[in-house]
């Protein structure tokens, strides 16, 4: 529901100025959100409970998953997508706020340029999700984890722990990784986008 609300924010206010922009809210708010608040919660929903380890004790479950994982996936791209939407929103507000419409980002150069540093944001948000991403999650979900127990006081330091799923977890990773690249794609090709229809408003001027 959250997810929705974004969303509409998102495409309530001043649509963009581009194509590919345009394109991108489409991408961005439908796709990629569908992807994670569905598919996301059937994949991992309920990792934490059947993450098992030797020997199957809880509170060795529970110090072993929070050590596989220090964030859960769906927790870091929620908040990758919420960190993301803040330039483009404060700019649609701004925009919103003093009536300036889509012709208005195009022909007056002060609009042009904080819509593309609005855009530029936006990349590199993305480009720093893209590098926590791999430092926390890696590229592949191993089906074997070795958990360093070593501070519980147990007879055993390195414990191993079966991760559920992990052939699937692999896949979504990768696919979240590819809305990523998608999307920064995007962000780029608008760049180039608005600047090639403000060279052409400027020489039919």
């Amino acid at each position: 529901m959250s997810l929705n609300y974004i969303k509409n924010f998102y495409e309530g206010c001043v649509k963009p100025p581009t194509v590919i922009g345009q394109f991108h809210t489409l991408f961005f708010g439908s796709v990629r959100m569908f992807f994670l608040g569905v598919l996301g919660f059937a994949v991992y929903g309920n990792e934490a409970l059947h993450f098992s380890c030797d020997p199957d004790k809880r509170e060795i479950n529970l110090f072993c998953y929070n050590q596989f994982r220090p964030i859960t996936p769906q927790v870091f791209w929620a908040l990758q997508l919420v960190i993301v939407l803040v330039p483009g929103a404060i700019f649609h507000l701004y925009a919103a706020c003093k009536s300036i419409n889509q012709e208005c980002i195009l022909q007056k150069p002060v609009y042009t340029v904080i819509y593309i540093l609005s855009v530029l944001l936006r990349i590199s948000l993305e480009v720093i999700a893209f590098w926590l991403q791999i430092h926390l999650f890696g590229f592949q979900v191993k089906p074997l984890y070795l958990c360093d127990a070593g501070s519980l006081g147990k007879k055993f330091t390195i414990i191993k722990c079966m991760v559920p799923e992990h052939f699937e977890k692999t896949i979504f990773l990768i696919a979240m990784y590819a809305f990523t690249v998608i999307t920064v794609v995007l962000c780029v090709a608008e760049v180039f986008e608005i600047i090639f229809r403000r060279f052409c408003f400027l020489i039919r001027q």
